[in-house]
């Protein structure tokens, strides 16, 4: 049995189809997703774009496996939004990894999605040891008339090509801003609500604290202003990101947000944080009443941030 005998269910429609991760769907990918547009609206096809369900190092190489920006969920809304008819989201397995470009490239792309015109990069490499490339998609569709066109690269102000990898760099470091400005839109945190130690109420700033797994790549500790989403409506946050050095015991790499201006029981229910600004880096107080002074100005400085926001 093939690894890809999955690929004999899936329609076979004249279709403009591109291949990649595409995570955090951020503004080069969205570049992309216009390019595809625009060449199947002028050809009457459906856009299609092909994608892994991890990334496929976490198969072939897990110790060089970034966290991704976004569930697979996420990124396919937000595909979808990008304008994209169809995203077929493909289990990345061994055995996948293992099935020969040509056959990949045939069975998938050629017949199973009836590509009449594939979007790669020049430096696209896909099947196994990464032998595909766009001169091997042109071999391949060239007798039945299949075009390959190259993608167009989207850079940054510094020249620098915008990628997932710069953007998980600018949130590893707290820089959400910048990271804004790849994504294209502010990086979204997901979880449901959870119960915590409560300390956060016993001081005056009741948090909702996300239970573990949290959607969406976490970036540095710290304070962050940030809008949140639930299902009462949408509110200014002071978002806690961390392990809080003040208190002994706390886990590791908590996320916690205290709702401005509302006293919510969100218990068990969903909650998504859209990051704005850093508002400061996590630091150990002495004492409660530094804490609590501190906790004051964070909340005045996050009310100023989204003022300014709004």
């Amino acid at each position: 049995m093939s690894a890809l005998d999955w690929a004999d269910a899936l329609e076979s429609r004249p279709s403009a189809v591109t291949v990649g991760k595409f995570d955090g769907v951020h503004i080069g990918h969205r570049r992309i997703i216009e390019q595809l547009r625009s060449i199947a609206d002028a050809e009457g096809l459906e856009t299609v774009v092909v994608t892994f369900d991890r990334n496929p190092l976490e198969v072939v190489r897990p110790d060089r496996a970034p966290l991704p920006l976004t569930t697979n969920d996420h990124r396919v809304e937000l595909l979808r939004e990008a304008g994209v008819d169809r995203v077929v989201v493909i289990p990345f397995t061994r055995e996948v990894s293992a099935v020969p470009a040509e056959e990949f490239a045939q069975r998938v792309l050629l017949d199973g999605l009836g590509a009449r015109v594939l979007l790669v990069g020049d430096d696209f490499r896909f099947g196994a040891r990464g032998a595909g490339d766009a001169a091997l998609l042109r071999e391949l569709g060239a007798p039945t008339g299949v075009r390959v066109e190259s993608i167009d690269d989207i850079c940054f102000a510094d020249g620098r090509r915008v990628s997932s990898t710069w953007i998980r760099e600018a949130l590893a470091l707290g820089r959400v801003r910048e990271a804004t400005e790849m994504l294209g839109r502010r990086h979204r945190l997901r979880s449901t609500v959870v119960r915590g130690f409560q300390r956060g109420r016993g001081l005056g700033y009741p948090t909702a604290n996300l239970g573990a797994p949290v959607e969406g790549f976490i970036p540095a500790d710290g304070v962050y202003a940030a809008w949140a989403d639930v299902d009462a409506g949408r509110f200014m946050a002071a978002v806690s990101i961390g392990n809080n050095p003040t208190f002994e015991g706390v886990p590791q790499r908590t996320v916690e947000a205290y709702l401005l201006d509302v006293d919510l029981d969100l218990y068990d229910r969903p909650i998504s944080l859209e990051l704005v600004d850093f508002v400061r880096p996590m630091h150990r107080f002495e004492s409660l009443d530094e804490l609590i002074a501190q906790m004051g100005r964070d909340v005045d400085t996050t009310r100023e941030v989204l003022g300014a926001d709004a």
